[in-house]
């Protein structure tokens, strides 16, 4: 059984669509991963799926229910989410920032039960950020801060994760460090991992379910396998990719690539060039 799924969903900002009738499913404690060039509304389905911003058309159906008619704190409980570039109020400590993932399950004047912080305790715990956490979040390194804001979300004891683009100005070291946090919670814990990723190797190593978007639709689903080729890639990145198997996972992989030129498909010949963020070296 699919607990989360969208139907014919439309999405734009004004007039301008930039999801169209999306239908897509989100395989339940697996590790799914969203591609695509910049502007094929990756992020904009995110904010959709986790009610962040509406849907002009369509539904996302969690648990059975239209997600617009859950209420707040019910649909916090189910579902967290990490932004591309999440932001705390300065001067806040680990610990404090943590605590905001119990905002769901606060009653009254919202003070902290002593579950509560056996929760936070737990988050820190398990993400390796305790002995942070009377640190200020802003004296971090970028991988400590990235590993307080999953603490965050986890603290929200939800089964569904998201996260836009949770790699983003970190070095490789911390790219592994993060992405395999949320690996270990995925199969340790059966926590669903939906995220955004620019690095298709990335993605093929990670990822159990891979959605290729192009322009806000999907132009394939599916494992590492049926959506790492040649052709997807072609469609998607408009690049001649040339794909290989990673000697660790022996999951395909990206190993070179050169823009398409001269032999666009009709629909690619007026598009920019886009040159997708590819790393090779695991």
């Amino acid at each position: 059984m699919v607990r989360l799924y969208t139907e014919e969903l439309n999405i734009g900002y004004g007039e301008r669509l930039i999801v169209k009738d999306l239908s897509v499913e989100i395989p339940d404690k697996k590790i799914t991963t969203i591609i695509g060039s910049n502007g094929c509304g990756k992020s904009t389905l995110l904010k959709a799926i986790t009610r962040i911003i509406p849907n002009q058309a369509g539904t996302v159906v969690l648990d059975g229910v239209n997600i617009s008619k859950e209420s707040t704190k019910i649909l916090a409980r189910k579902m967290a989410i990490l932004p591309q570039t999440p932001e705390s109020a300065s001067g806040l400590t680990v610990g404090e920032l943590v605590s905001y993932g119990r905002f769901p399950y606060q009653k009254g004047f919202g003070r902290l039960t002593q579950k509560d912080y056996d929760v936070i305790d737990w988050a820190l715990e398990v993400t390796g950020t305790k002995e942070f956490k009377f640190r200020p979040v802003d004296a971090l390194s970028g991988g400590q801060r990235q590993r307080v804001w999953i603490a965050m979300a986890l603290a929200q004891e939800t089964e569904i994760i998201f996260l836009d683009e949770p790699t983003t100005y970190l070095d490789m070291a911390h790219q592994l460090e993060v992405l395999e946090l949320l690996q270990k919670l995925n199969v340790e814990q059966g926590r669903t991992i939906v995220m955004v990723l620019h690095d298709l190797n990335q993605a093929a190593r990670f990822a159990d379910y891979i959605i290729a978007l192009k322009d806000g639709e999907v132009v394939k689903a599916g494992d590492c396998e049926e959506v790492i080729t040649h052709e997807v890639l072609k469609d998607v990145f408009h690049i001649d990719a040339v794909i290989g198997r990673d000697q660790r996972t022996n999951k395909p992989m990206c190993s070179t690539y050169n823009l398409l030129k001269g032999d666009s498909t009709p629909n690619e010949k007026d598009s920019d060039p886009v040159y997708p963020a590819v790393s090779v070296n695991y």
